[in-house]
């Protein structure tokens, strides 16, 4: 599965998404994922992802994303805040297969 997060400025992200690379690896997921900014997001999100998540920094920008999303047929949430940690990673792992069905 290939998804999508933006955050902020794209940085804040990295320790989530390699908490996320490793849960899924060892729950044997294939999962590709990137996180952007805001401002690369709307361009980003049509190059064939499968899923996009909305970190919850930038909440207040969700229904922007979200229609942005759509648009090119892409599914968007947010991302809970419990999920946006290190830890938080098999929760997030949920949410995505969920997304994947």
């Amino acid at each position: 599965m290939k998804v999508l997060m933006v955050c902020s400025g794209g940085m804040s992200s990295a320790i989530v998404v390699k908490s996320l690379k490793q849960e899924a690896e060892k729950q044997g997921m294939n999962l590709d994922i990137k996180a952007v900014g805001t401002g690369d997001f709307s361009e980003e999100v049509g190059k064939d992802y499968d899923y996009a998540l909305v970190a919850p920094q930038v909440k207040h920008r969700f229904n922007d994303f979200k229609e942005a999303a759509e648009s090119v047929g892409v599914p968007c949430e947010m991302i809970p805040p419990k999920g946006y940690t290190p830890i938080g990673a098999p929760l997030l792992i949920k949410q995505i297969k969920s997304a994947d069905k």
